[in-house]
Order: C-alpha cells, then structure tokens, then sequence
C-alpha cells in the first residue's frame, strides 16, 4: 500500500458524527448540507428517465443536452461559456479530484489558502505534492485574507494555487479585485488556479448577477484556471452526486480520458435530473439563498450573545463558524457537545490547524426551532462547566 495513503488522516468531521449518529436525541448541524429534500421537479425528472430505462451509459463529459444548459447557466452569470469548456462530473468531489489529477505531478508544489475543506488539501496529498497552506486571519470572528502573504507564497516553483469562495468553512469570499491580482500573479508565475466555487450562489451581499465574484468574471478562456461546481448546495441535491468542471478547452480531451478511468460518466437519470434543476433554477436556487439568509440571521445573534462566542455573520455559504472562549480542543469539545449536550458540530482542527478552538455549525435547516434549541443547549452545556 502507499505510504501516502496510509498516512491520511480520518475525517475529523466524520469522527464526530459517527459520536451521535443514529441517536434521535441529538441536534446534527455538522455535515455540509440542508435538512430540506430536493425539490420535487428534479426528483420526478429522475424518476421518468428511470421509467423510460435509462439505466445506460453516458459520454464521458456528460449528456449533450446537460451541457449545453451548464452552458447557458454559466455564460448568464459570467459571459459566454461554450461547450468545448465543459465536463459533467459524479459530484463536485470528483472534479476537485480530476482536476489534481489531470494538474499535478508526485513532488510538485501545490499552495492552498486554509482553513478549508480537508478534501482540497488531501487531494494533492494523495497525487504526492508537496503542499504549503496559506492562513486566513480571524478578526473579530470574520476571516481575513492577507493577499500580499498569498502572491508572496505563490512563486514559479507552484504548480497550483487552490482556493474555496466563498469558503467551507470561515464563510470568507474574495472580492474581484483580488481575484484579479491573483490571476495576474499566477500568469506571471505560470500557476494553474484552481477553484472551489460550490457556493458561489450562495452568497449574501448584493450582486449584479446572485452571485459572488468569480475568476470565470476576470478570466480568458485560455487562462490556466479550472472551476469547479456542484448541483449539491444550490438544488438540494448533495446525495445525487452531479457536479461539472469549467477549463480551458485544451483541457477538456484530457479530463475526458480521466473521467473514462475513474467513473465512466455520470448516471443518466442523475443527469435528466441536473437538466430540470437547471431549468427550474429561478424558482429554486432564490429560495434556497433567501432560507439560508434567514437561517444565518436567526443563529448568529443568538451565538453572539452567548459569552465566550466569537463570530461573525458570513457572506456566503452555510455555516458559523465561531470560536469558544476556554475549549482549545476543538475535537475534544464537538464530542463532548455530542454525548453530553445532544449537539453536533464539526470541529475547527478538520479544517486547519490554525483553526483549533472554533466549530463549524451548518445552518441550513428547514425548521428555525431546531437553530434556536440548539444555541440552548449550547448555552445550558457551558453553563454547566466547572
């Protein structure tokens, strides 16, 4: 076996749950994702290509009719995105990994701005890079980028730069101006940018397009930058596994091959899925971003008037991330919240180390209560520490 692989660490996220799970007396907030079903549009599109009996196989880059709404999604938020640029994937993990797969090398050095989902930094780790992490900086609970840190890091030596925003799990986002002089940057480096953008969508500040800045919007075609989406957050769909890749279109023959050994394609009726989200996107995706808003503006002053909490709203996505006064052990404190407080949320140290002492706590739940009842156990657990 390699030693690489051997030498992976657990979810750290996973550890936790595995704490509580299956236990109906505990409030779950730690996994990535909403409480709410998909909407009933997208479910029946699989279950008439299911009743038709399309149970084949696909192209490698996806149903046609797929990509060309990918297509007309994308080039209505950032300007026009041909087919030639496009690759359909089993879920946004899997064109995270393609995309290391297809760009880095055994030893080459890969940067990445933390804290940040550990996918992102085990993924390189598994190709055998060498990599350096670049720490956003909590001021008053709100992550910060220091970006001269950032383009200091990033040299002819970095093969590629990975970054997530609005980012799992701080809630950070890059403005575009900064996208811009990353991009710059990375030209004159010669550094692929890779970029997690699963929730640009959703995204809190106002935008002309509902959505946040994006390299896609500072961009060439051309320019050695690969984006990655997901139909997970923004269609309730995170246990269909869809996601799809935006590159270069030299690119796309490429990560064809890839996607050919590892998957295959995606599932067909997965896909028909995907079309009718894309289609009914106006009517879902607003509703969606207008819930977790009120989510996060239900959950926030309640943490914020709890003492020893330090947090900040976040400008995208859908989690809090917040620090607790007097329990360094973040791993230590989410299982302990788990079996003595019925509360679950994930630990700080799952995502970087420089984020020890803090939770993540999804916020996208369906019934307001359960937010409310969670802060009060929380509360009643802290109350009750020596």
């Amino acid at each position: 076996m390699r030693q690489v692989i051997l030498n992976l660490a657990e979810s750290r996220i996973r550890e936790v749950a595995n704490a509580g799970m299956g236990r109906s007396d505990v409030l779950a907030f730690w996994f990535g994702e909403s409480d709410e079903v998909t909407p009933d549009v997208i479910r029946q599109a699989a279950i008439a290509s299911l009743q038709k009996g399309e149970t084949f196989y696909s192209q490698n880059l996806g149903l046609p009719e797929l990509r060309h709404a990918v297509a007309e999604y994308m080039s209505a938020l950032h300007g026009p995105i041909w087919l030639d640029r496009l690759a359909i994937t089993s879920g946004g993990v899997n064109a995270l990994m393609l995309a290391v797969q297809q760009l880095v090398d055994a030893g080459d050095e890969v940067v990445a701005v933390t804290p940040v989902w550990p996918n992102l930094t085990a993924q390189p780790a598994i190709m055998g890079a060498h990599l350096r992490c670049v720490p956003l900086t909590p001021r008053d609970g709100q992550w910060q980028l220091d970006i001269g840190a950032l383009l200091s890091a990033v040299t002819a030596k970095t093969k590629v730069l990975i970054v997530n925003a609005p980012n799992n799990p701080t809630g950070w986002t890059l403005t575009r101006e900064e996208q811009q002089q990353i991009l710059d940057h990375c030209r004159q480096t010669g550094t692929w940018i890779l970029a997690d953008e699963v929730y640009e969508r959703l995204y809190f500040e106002p935008s002309a397009n509902g959505c946040a800045p994006s390299f896609l919007d500072v961009a060439a075609p051309d320019d050695r930058l690969v984006v990655v989406h997901s139909f997970s957050k923004s269609f309730l769909m995170t246990g269909w596994r869809l996601g799809w890749l935006v590159m270069p279109p030299d690119m796309t023959p490429q990560i064809s091959k890839l996607i050919e050994f590892n998957t295959s394609c995606a599932s067909v009726f997965t896909q028909r899925a995907g079309i009718a989200a894309l289609h009914h996107t106006h009517e879902i995706t607003p509703s969606v971003v207008a819930h977790l808003k009120l989510c996060r503006d239900t959950l926030i002053p309640l943490l914020q008037a709890v003492p020893g909490v330090q947090v900040a709203p976040a400008r995208g996505g859908m989690y809090a991330f917040f620090k607790l006064a007097g329990h360094p052990d973040s791993l230590q404190t989410a299982k302990r919240l788990v079996l003595e407080a019925g509360l679950g949320l994930a630990p700080g140290e799952a995502f970087a180390p420089e984020a020890q002492g803090w939770l993540r706590w999804c916020f996208a739940s369906r019934d307001l209560q359960r937010l409310v009842q969670g802060v009060d156990r929380l509360q009643r657990w802290l109350a009750a520490q020596p």
